[in-house]
């Protein structure tokens, strides 16, 4: 499974960096000195920025949505702004929703169109 899901994520970073291609946005991958990461972040050109969790399983969302959390705080506490979007995007999953902490989960297929 963990060959799957290095795929999955190749994918699905692939796809993310045509959307962000489509309004002159940026893909990058963000890992720090304290071997903290987030999959994908997305920014635009004005420099706000999305961050993404990518996770084949549904099992893995909290987790995902942790790491996100833990990673955004890391950016303010350093004088960064917030994100605009914080999202898991997972790969066998059949919801949309937005968690209480406020970062929306949606399966691959949410992205189509």
């Amino acid at each position: 499974m963990k060959l799957f899901g290095s795929l999955f994520e190749a994918l699905v970073e692939r796809d993310l960096e045509i959307y962000a291609s489509s309004f002159n946005g940026k893909l990058y991958h963000y890992q720090d000195y304290n071997n903290n990461e987030v999959d994908a972040i997305i920014e635009k050109e004005d420099g706000k920025y999305c961050m993404f969790e990518i996770k084949l399983g549904g099992n893995k969302i909290e987790e995902a949505a942790s790491n996100l959390n833990k990673v955004e705080d890391k950016i303010v506490s350093s004088g960064g702004g917030k994100p605009l979007v914080k999202c898991v995007i997972c790969g066998f999953y059949n919801a949309i929703y937005q968690r209480d902490d406020g970062i929306y989960v949606i399966p691959i297929t949410a992205l189509k169109n």
